[in-house]
């Protein structure tokens, strides 16, 4: 499916671009962040806990304007055309 990352501030800068459309057969924002991690590698740690158990501290994800922290957490479902933005709390809220 297609997903259009956009990306804010430190996370834009280590990814070096701020829009990326992303083929991916991630299940949920669980394996879609992993997957971002792997291409990403400056922002390994900086999307998930050690742990994988819960976002980091440092990061807000939105899907489609939404907080995922308030939907299904990280075990949201990811949708064809979503559109997820990685925005520094500091930035974007907590």
């Amino acid at each position: 499916m297609h997903v259009e990352l956009r990306l804010f501030g430190p996370f834009r800068d280590d990814a070096g671009t701020e829009s990326v459309a992303l083929e991916t057969d991630a299940e949920t924002y669980r394996d879609l962040l992993r997957e971002v991690e792997a291409r990403y590698p400056s922002l390994s740690g900086r999307l998930l806990d050690a742990e994988d158990g819960d976002l980091a501290g440092e990061v807000v994800v939105t899907r489609d304007g939404k907080n995922v922290r308030h939907l299904d957490g990280l075990d949201t479902p990811v949708s064809d055309g979503d559109v997820v933005r990685m925005i520094p709390s500091v930035y974007g809220g907590s």
